[in-house]
């Protein structure tokens, strides 16, 4: 991996598996609960200089990518109780671009690590509570067209928090 690759990516790409187990889908299921937690450890100190700066040459600054979660992690959960309460619904996608530059994304990043708190409180009592076959139950990607399981998503989201743990970690 090249030193671009690495702030891209400090914790490495996402590789979806084909199916996980229900160990490994536990061990994801304590990620999404462990970050609020992680990410108010990995601010803890930061100066408005530190949250302002981005975390690569292009990148989001620090205070876009904890919002950028926020909104990111809410679409999530979304997602998920749409496929768990829907036949293979076709969900919404959004602009994550734009959506780092509306208002609130200049905010007191405080704002979404609290959102965050709550929604991964939340998230984590829906996961908790789904019986095995709900994990396999999918949605559509209307950027890919491609199903998409529950079990892949939450390992998606999984690894995304950790990976912006990362990028917060290297201002």
């Amino acid at each position: 991996m090249n030193n671009d690759d690495l702030l891209r990516y400090p914790v490495g790409k996402f590789s979806p598996q084909p199916d996980y187990s229900t160990e490994e889908i536990q061990k994801n299921i304590q990620h999404i609960s462990e970050l609020p937690h992680l990410l108010e450890t990995a601010l803890k100190n930061s100066t408005t200089a530190q949250l302002d700066t981005p975390y690569r040459d292009g990148g989001w600054t620090i205070r876009q990518v904890v919002h950028h979660l926020a909104d990111s992690h809410m679409n999530a959960y979304i997602r998920i109780k749409w496929a768990i309460t829907e036949n293979n619904p076709l969900i919404k996608a959004y602009d994550e671009k734009l959506w780092a530059e509306t208002p609130e994304a200049k905010a007191d990043p405080a704002l979404s690590l609290d959102l965050l708190k709550s929604l991964h409180a939340k998230w984590v009592a829906l996961l908790t509570g789904l019986e095995p076959d709900d994990f396999k139950k999918t949605f559509i990607h209307p950027a890919s067209g491609k199903e998409v399981p529950m079990d892949r998503q939450i390992a998606l989201y999984a690894w995304h928090g950790l990976h912006h743990i990362g990028h917060v970690k290297l201002v």
